[in-house]
């Protein structure tokens, strides 16, 4: 059954991101038609980016109250919807209304599964299993670049958005089938007592059940831990989604690249960071959960890799693929370390809220993204705009160097000097159950 709600949960999340990173791959193509600027693109990225930002805290909250296995199908149909009506309409306002729905139906994405691993996956694997099923999300977005690069070229740009779209039908109509809730919703013990795999020194007391005024405040609200977090993520957020967002536009108008070759950037990016996504969260549980030292020394080479795209040959467009493959291959994983970080210090109980009170801070900092390099490009140029992302890769590094030391230990004495009857995620675990 564990095994079953890491496939579905990891299908699932993949297909979310063939409804969004399709438009960024096509963003050009579509301004080009409709007669839009870079910053009429940058406000329709950003208003996605702050819808998702919210709906993943409200969501995240939501989630922790809800069954999964219809929640997650819930938010592929409305996120199909609206890439139907996108593809379909030629009205800007329309589109940033449209895309921001989009952004808010995508918020009930993440959250069900970071519930449902939660339930089912203890701390001692978390950085392995996080990594692994983390591994969702490049793996459908550098698909996205090929599939939706494939279908425009072949069908125009408004298919890459009806393709995208009846994926994710066919994908919910799965989840359906496939997802469960947690194990006593099937009739098994909480995975704590099943594998007799308590945190140390918490009490084996019957879990409680914690309203939402409770988790939000007692549990996000007053953990300075996640206040960290959370504005790194911030920072990071940028780091990720500048080339993700632009990249495609930039390779085009700088390097001269085709559009096979923008939707190649993406796939670069995606793609670059399964290896090392599962590589790094192996090795943070290895290292007793030293999560944020492994994020500092992966955002190093980010930034170098900025630097190398601004001040490389103009005229290397292979160059710059090979750069963007080196930014996914590190941010990715600091970007999973930040989220399994942010789980080791809260309730599992609170695994949703957690996820999206991080979030939030992440699609705030893409929102400035969205808007801030379209502006930036359209008015100053693609050299300020990139210089702008390597100040945020720096301020990134700078507030994950506060979590050098952290580790799962500091995050169980943490939870019991706050709430010592309430079950937490963090502390010594015995070995992953079979």
């Amino acid at each position: 059954m564990r095994w079953q709600v890491m496939e579905s949960t990891f299908i699932g999340y993949a297909t979310f991101y063939f409804v969004r990173n399709n438009l960024p791959v096509v963003s050009r193509e579509m301004g080009l038609a409709l007669n839009y600027s870079k910053e009429q693109v940058g406000n329709i990225l950003a208003a996605t980016a702050i819808a998702y930002g919210v709906g993943k805290l409200i969501m995240g909250a939501w989630s922790d109250r809800s069954n999964p296995r219809y929640f997650m199908p819930l938010g592929l149909v409305i996120t199909a919807l609206c890439n139907f009506a996108f593809g379909a309409v030629s009205s800007y306002p329309v589109h940033v209304a449209l895309w921001a729905l989009n952004g808010l139906a995508q918020s009930m994405g993440w959250a069900p599964c970071g519930r449902s691993l939660g339930h089912w996956y203890s701390v001692s694997e978390r950085g392995t299993k996080f990594a692994f099923w983390n591994v969702a999300q490049n793996l459908g977005g550098g698909l996205t670049g090929i599939l939706v690069a494939y279908t425009t070229g072949l069908l125009g740009w408004r298919s890459a958005f009806y393709v995208p779209g009846i994926l994710a039908i066919i994908c919910a109509i799965y989840l359906l089938i496939r997802l469960r809730d947690t194990p006593q919703s099937l009739g098994l013990p909480p995975i704590e007592e099943w594998r007799n795999d308590y945190p140390a020194g918490v009490r084996k007391e019957k879990e409680q059940e914690l309203g939402t005024a409770d988790l939000l405040t007692n549990y996000i609200l007053r953990n300075g831990y996640l206040w960290l977090f959370a504005f790194a993520n911030f920072f990071v957020y940028i780091a990720r989604y500048s080339m993700l967002d632009w990249g495609p536009t930039y390779l085009k108008e700088v390097k001269h690249a085709t559009l096979g070759q923008g939707g190649v950037s993406t796939a670069a990016l995606e793609f670059s960071a399964i290896f090392s996504t599962i590589l790094m969260g192996w090795l943070s549980d290895k290292l007793g959960g030293r999560r944020g030292m492994i994020s500092v020394l992966c955002m190093v080479p980010v930034l170098l890799s900025y630097l190398g795209i601004i001040y490389g040959p103009a005229n290397r467009l292979w160059i710059s693929l090979g750069l963007f493959g080196m930014i996914g291959f590190f941010v990715y994983p600091t970007v999973l370390l930040l989220v399994v970080s942010a789980l080791d210090f809260t309730s599992k109980k609170a695994v949703g809220t957690a996820a999206g009170f991080l979030g939030l801070f992440g699609y705030l900092g893409r929102m400035v993204e969205g808007e801030g390099i379209g502006l930036l490009a359209q008015r100053y140029g693609w050299s300020v705009a990139l210089h702008a992302i390597v100040v945020a890769t720096i301020l990134a590094i700078v507030l994950l160097a506060f979590t050098w030391k952290l580790t799962p230990h500091e995050a169980g004495r943490s939870q019991r000097r706050r709430h010592p009857l309430v079950p937490v995620t963090a502390g010594r675990q015995a070995e992953p159950a079979k």
